[in-house]
């Protein structure tokens, strides 16, 4: 019997999406974005020193063959990453409309997204009055507070003081499609944000609005605020099967580390683990050894995305990759005989671009432990989920096509 681990490098994009011309920061359009090259470029020109220095170093995804999917994506020029594939590699294009979480993450489990996502205006007021007021009611408050586009801890530092005084939750969204309420921890309650974004959640669903998001967070006016770990997706159901339930239907078990539990709404999942992504590379690593035969453990590792992405903080996103790399290094050699870990990304996230949001961006793919070696070539998203299921040996159903 075989064993699959599917890793989420969320956000780590590599550039080249033949329709980035469609998708937009603003009013400028993804194209030229590269995640992964522009935090190489800004590190060798040593423009991204806060905890870190010199060029980037990620050595053990780069003979897996990350810079040979780099260079397979897109020719923007980056310095480095020139070691010679260990592994299988390539990239993949998404043809979901959409460059936010649930459609990288659906369409990587074998299921393009079906329909299009609803967007809300770049606006002040970005939302409805009757979905406001509805909000608001449920929330047993007032009003709303934001009501627009923005940055998470942004808005929460503008309007922060005024929530706890008022018990207004925050609400705002971004290019995503996305509503998220933001609420203290203490004063308005952990379970009481959670019960409201359940209440409101089905609503927004209708509306085909992917997610829901509970940001919750501490601190005072005085001291500043902080937001936790304690994030909370209420994501749209998925319409069909997809490889969490392919792989439970033929008897196997599936692990979610991270917000994969989120995403897919706890559907064809057996057990979940959250943390920060410090957490979660630890709960990876005891997968390693205690996943059953015949087993995926699907595995998201956000950090990337939240913390520094969104904020355009390369430094920070350097650093974080720069330590993904050195962990995911002392894991590989514990792999199993049987075993495939299939390394990849459900969007970009270009920390040098304008803007805060996500990139529409091809994705590498990088596959250790299948005892084969060179590319696989440029593949769509939904082959990850048909390779993941080629490999235990169980059917799948969708457009993906096997590189196994």
């Amino acid at each position: 019997m075989a064993r699959a681990f599917l890793v989420v490098m969320d956000s780590v994009g590599i550039g080249g999406a033949p329709d980035a011309d469609r998708f937009f920061n603003g009013d400028l359009p993804d194209i030229g974005a590269n995640t992964l090259a522009h935090i190489a470029q800004a590190c060798a020109e040593g423009r991204a020193e806060e905890g870190r220095s010199g060029p980037l170093n990620l050595p053990n995804l780069d003979r897996l063959g990350l810079g040979s999917a780099m260079r397979l994506a897109s020719s923007v020029p980056f310095p480095g990453l020139d070691a010679t594939p260990e592994g299988l590699w390539g990239c993949a294009a998404e043809v979901s409309p959409g460059k936010d979480t649930p459609s990288g993450h659906w369409e990587l489990a074998g299921l393009p997204v079906p329909w299009n996502w609803h967007f809300f205006p770049d606006a002040i007021p970005a939302f409805p009055a009757d979905l406001s007021a509805f909000v608001a009611g449920a929330a047993g408050a007032p009003g709303i507070l934001g009501d627009c586009h923005a940055s998470g801890t942004e808005i929460i530092a503008r309007h922060g003081a005024e929530h706890m005084k008022t018990g207004a939750p925050i609400c705002y969204t971004s290019a995503d499609s996305v509503f998220q309420i933001a609420a203290h921890e203490e004063t308005f309650g952990l379970e009481r944000l959670l019960e409201l974004c359940r209440t409101v959640a089905p609503r927004l669903h209708e509306m085909k609005v992917g997610r829901v998001i509970a940001r919750p967070f501490v601190g005072t006016p005085e001291t500043g605020f902080t937001r936790t770990t304690n994030r909370r997706d209420f994501a749209i159901a998925p319409p069909a099967k997809l490889l969490t339930n392919w792989v439970q239907e033929a008897g196997g078990k599936v692990h979610a580390i991270g917000k994969i539990g989120d995403i897919f709404t706890m559907s064809g999942i057996d057990t979940l683990k959250k943390g920060s992504d410090a957490d979660l590379m630890e709960h990876l690593s005891e997968a390693i050894e205690t996943a059953e035969e015949g087993s995926l453990t699907f595995a998201n590792f956000v950090e990337f995305d939240s913390l520094y992405g969104h904020r355009r903080d390369i430094s920070g996103y350097a650093r974080a990759l720069e330590w993904f790399d050195a962990k995911i290094g002392k894991l590989l050699p514990r792999l199993r005989s049987g075993d495939i870990m299939v390394l990849t990304a459900d969007h970009g996230n270009d920390p040098s671009w304008p803007g805060t949001d996500h990139t529409r961006e091809q994705v590498p793919v990088l596959i250790a432990g299948s005892g084969q070696a060179g590319s696989i070539g440029a593949r769509t998203f939904a082959d990850v989920g048909m390779s993941v299921a080629a490999h235990l040996g169980i059917p799948g159903a969708g457009p993906g096509r096997s590189f196994l």
